[in-house]
């Protein structure tokens, strides 16, 4: 508590702590979201876990608000746009930005995958049926499909940054205009045509974060040009434009899913045509444009309650651990069944019935529970990462190895989480994860930790 008030107390006068508020009710309600549509039941004998939508539609509408990723790639883009900034306002390369903005991300991320893997590991060896294992730890690393993205928009940050320089918010509507050209894809064939939606759609929403951070930091305008009209860099931050973006995104959302082909739910529904998170959909970008304008209307008063002392210790809190929170949160849930289910006391009641709902209190507090305990002792992982020490100034020869080496690097970490991703959850993994999927992480993530040891320093 003490080292919170003293980080409260440090925040700079200037901060946009909504973005810091965003981040974490958005990871929150991710969180909270997948315990509360998990269905347990039981499959040839074995727990196994599906989503509820399915049988509830009318909460389908729910989704528009519940699906948040959005709400992720905005503030990324806030924050990216800032941080790289800095850095380069300190004489900093985009190629030590990318290597000391991996540090966040990849550590965690590498510490669920060696434990993951060690876990299964230990549970072959000891007999438990390989393919059984598979299932288990593909169920555990759902969350890294959305870190595939993510850490491609990141490692995209700095020419995406320049685009958005020079053109303004025209980057995003071409991103979403060629989203919906894939989407013709899904719905008149061939259906590959939609594959580069799932780097398109949050490309688009990550952009939105920029323009974001360049209307709330005009200093950013400083030696460009700024676009003109409609585009302009700096995305409007008042009431009003969020009436707009609020009010056309909804009527957008009714029409193409009430009226058009996509689906209602914003969130995968067992047996439905179409996903409008897999890859991200028009229906999804006019859910982000509707989400954006809440955001916006909600933006000056949630700004005067974070000037207060105790809601904004809680948001640094959450903040600290935040990437271990998503990480580990459907580990909490796989430790939870085993338990439940080794004791002989695992509820599996049928899906709406007063049985169901009135478990779902007692389970999200039992899964709590897990997770804190596994934040405890993976968290300080994320909380203490730091810089290293910076180095000399490097020669152009260098710098560009640099960048070179930077680039492979977040490559094998993307084909190693991507390797993971696609492998289906049938077949035997006795290591759980895909072997090359490993091998292809632990490289890239092993050759950027070497880059962060000899960082360049502002010349």
């Amino acid at each position: 508590m003490r080292r919170l008030r003293q980080l409260a107390q440090r925040t700079p006068p200037g901060r946009e702590r909504y973005i810091d508020l965003l981040r974490a009710l958005a990871i929150t309600m991710v969180v909270l979201g997948h315990w509360g549509v998990t269905v347990i039941g039981y499959d040839n004998g074995r727990p196994a876990g599906h989503s509820a939508l399915a049988d509830l539609r009318w909460a389908w509408p729910l989704t528009w608000v519940a699906q948040v990723m959005p709400v992720f790639f905005l503030v990324g883009g806030y924050a990216n746009a800032a941080s790289l900034t800095s850095r380069r306002r300190r004489g900093g390369s985009a190629t030590g930005w990318l290597v000391d903005r991996s540090a966040r991300l990849i550590r965690p991320t590498t510490v669920l995958l060696l434990v993951l893997a060690a876990g299964a590991g230990i549970a072959t060896l000891r007999g438990a049926d390989a393919a059984q294992v598979r299932e288990v730890i593909w169920f555990a690393t759902i969350p890294l499909w959305f870190l595939v993205a993510y850490v491609a928009v990141v490692a995209l940050t700095p020419p995406m940054y320049a685009l958005h320089r020079r053109f303004g918010l025209a980057v995003p509507v071409v991103l979403v205009a060629l989203v919906a050209l894939g989407d013709l894809g899904r719905l008149l064939g061939p259906a590959v045509l939609a594959d580069g939606n799932y780097l398109l759609g949050w490309l688009a929403v990550h952009q939105v974060g920029f323009a974001w951070y360049d209307a709330a930091r005009p200093d950013t305008r400083a030696g460009h040009a700024a676009p003109r009209g409609l585009f302009r860099r700096g995305l409007p931050l008042s009431g009003r434009a969020g009436a707009v973006l609020l009010g056309g995104g909804l009527v957008a959302l009714v029409l193409l899913t009430v009226a058009g082909p996509y689906p209602v739910a914003m969130l995968h529904v067992p047996g439905e045509r179409l996903d409008n998170a897999a890859p991200p959909s028009l229906a999804l970008m006019a859910a982000a444009a509707a989400q954006l304008g809440l955001i916006l209307l909600l933006r000056r008063p949630a700004g005067r309650w974070l000037r207060r002392s105790g809601p904004w210790q809680a948001v640094l809190a959450v903040n600290a651990v935040v990437l271990t929170l998503f990480l580990w949160h459907l580990t909490a849930a796989v430790l939870l069944v085993g338990l439940l289910d080794a004791l002989g006391v695992l509820p599996t009641p049928p899906v709406g019935s007063a049985a169901w709902w009135a478990w779902r209190v007692p389970w999200l507090l039992a899964l709590a529970a897990v997770l804190a305990v596994l934040v405890a002792v993976f968290g300080p992982v994320e909380a203490r990462t730091r810089r290293p020490a910076a180095t000399g100034p490097a020669g152009v020869g260098r710098r560009r190895l640099r960048a070179g080496l930077a680039l492979a690097g977040y490559a094998g970490v993307l084909v190693g989480l991507l390797l993971n991703s696609l492998t289906p959850k049938e077949g035997p993994e006795p290591l759980g994860l895909p072997a090359p999927a490993l091998v292809a992480y632990l490289a890239g993530a092993g050759l950027l930790r070497l880059l962060r040891s000899g960082r360049d320093r502002p010349g």
